[in-house]
């Protein structure tokens, strides 16, 4: 289907419009590498450790590693954000055992590399901007929460830290085994938090001022996690293009002050998105995403030029709007569509290796019963064995017993008569002796 060329050149216009500008001196690992080749530290970002600083790969930044536990790690930004309307994109993942603790903190304050350097909020002091905390509190799996300090609240000494939140939600981050992305948006009239694309709060009542600084932190505790940071990509809009352009050439680096245009809409998710503003008493109200649909209109009724421009510029916007959601939508269908393949894929594989090992189940049952029958045929040879040793042993035994009994009978008869004789001999030998002195001893004696 052939597309009208004014209609071509109306939605390379709105596609243009939605366009987001990087700021170098506040992003790293967006391109890929977090560090130049060779380079030991990140351009225009400082990290801090107790007691040992992050350690720096290629790809990711390890807070904290899986061992040993009790360590803190940060990453600054040495510059600061000047802009009122951006969006910061942080990715990161959470690896350790089944009842692994620790903490995660996105800071946006001022000063954050003195005043927080690798604190998280529940050791913290007195800050000034917003804080996102990344943990397992009240026991849930995973769990997201803003806080705003103004300066004026010692976060460290605080009776209950939790309780100052002002927007949370509930999501997984541990162990999945891919990084877990956090959107922050904030313009002049709205800031938002997103979780893989998905809203997690929202307000139209908290305004951030400039001046301050990027920071992650993450604390790890006795049985630790291990927290990784791939990316941190702050972006602005085109009418901050600029000042984009006049940072970098202050600081005379022109290799890193280039503009990358992103379409920033693909990780949105593709189920039908709902915003969360904050009501009267705290209340969170859901409102439907399409409620700014222009009404249909006569044509009778715009009578100006100017009404009609009107008219027009507002239903652009809208079109505007709907095609983007169009857009990050099928982006994001492509990019789920590419995820459950992958899924598939290695389920397939781990199948297909499941009927390798079913292939084998057959010959161990062979050998089963090669060893079933072998174990009968042994006991049948070892039960006549023995059997044929019991009547021999019986024989040998009842020929022996015969013939010792007849032995003992034959030297029985002979030993007893010598005895009786000896016996019978020693008394009459002792009677006649004894006679014999009984005489001696009666007999008259003869004097000289």
């Amino acid at each position: 289907m052939r597309v009208p060329s004014s209609f071509a050149v109306l939605l390379a216009a709105l596609t243009q419009a939605q366009a987001q500008y990087l700021i170098n001196e506040l992003s790293f690992g967006h391109s890929g590498r977090i560090s130049p080749e060779g380079s030991h530290s990140i351009p225009h970002f400082s990290m801090q450790g107790r007691p040992h600083i992050p350690e720096l790969l290629s790809d990711k930044v390890i807070l904290t590693p899986v061992a040993p536990g009790n360590q803190r790690g940060a990453v600054w930004a040495d510059k600061t954000l000047q802009n009122q309307d951006w969006i910061a994109d942080i990715e990161f993942r959470a690896n350790g055992p089944e009842r692994g603790g620790g903490n995660l903190n996105i800071w946006l304050v001022r000063d954050g590399s003195h005043v927080i350097g690798s604190d998280s909020v529940y050791s913290a002091g007195r800050f000034e901007g917003l804080a996102l905390v990344i943990d397992q509190a009240s026991g849930y799996g995973g769990m997201l929460r803003g806080f705003l300090n103004d300066g004026t609240t010692d976060y460290k000494h605080h009776h209950n830290v939790d309780n100052l939140a002002f927007g949370h939600c509930t999501f997984s981050y541990r162990n999945l085994g891919r990084p877990t992305q956090i959107k922050l948006r904030h313009s002049e009239t709205k800031f938002s938090v997103e979780v893989a694309g998905r809203v997690c709060f929202d307000s139209d009542q908290i305004r951030i001022p400039s001046g301050y600084n990027f920071g992650v932190t993450a604390a790890s505790a006795d049985n630790p996690d291990s927290f990784e940071l791939f990316k941190l990509a702050v972006l602005t809009g085109e009418n901050s293009h600029e000042y984009a352009n006049s940072y970098g050439n202050n600081n005379n680096d022109h290799h890193h002050q280039t503009e990358q245009k992103q379409d920033y809409g693909q990780t949105n998710s593709n189920e039908k998105r709902q915003r969360m503003t904050f009501g009267r008493g705290g209340q969170a109200q859901i409102e439907d995403p399409f409620d700014n649909i222009i009404p249909d209109q006569d044509a009778d009724k715009i009578s100006s030029s100017k009404a009609q421009f009107a008219d027009l510029h507002n239903r652009l916007q809208s079109v505007n709007h709907h095609l983007s959601t169009i857009f990050r939508s099928t982006a994001q269908y492509a990019s789920v569509d590419e995820q459950r393949h992958a899924e598939t894929s290695v389920m397939l594989g781990e199948i297909k290796g499941l009927l390798t090992r079913l292939e084998k189940l057959d010959v161990i049952e062979h050998r089963l019963r090669d060893i079933e029958n072998e174990m009968r045929s042994g006991r049948h040879e070892v039960t006549g064995r023995l059997r044929d040793s019991e009547n021999a042993i019986k024989y040998h035994v009842s020929d022996r017993h015969d013939t010792m009994a007849e032995s003992v009978k034959a030297h029985t008869k002979s030993g007893h008569m010598k005895l009786i004789l000896v016996v019978i001999g020693s008394q009459a030998l002792l009677v006649a002796a004894y006679t014999y002195y009984k005489r001696r001893k009666t007999s008259p004696k003869k004097y000289l």
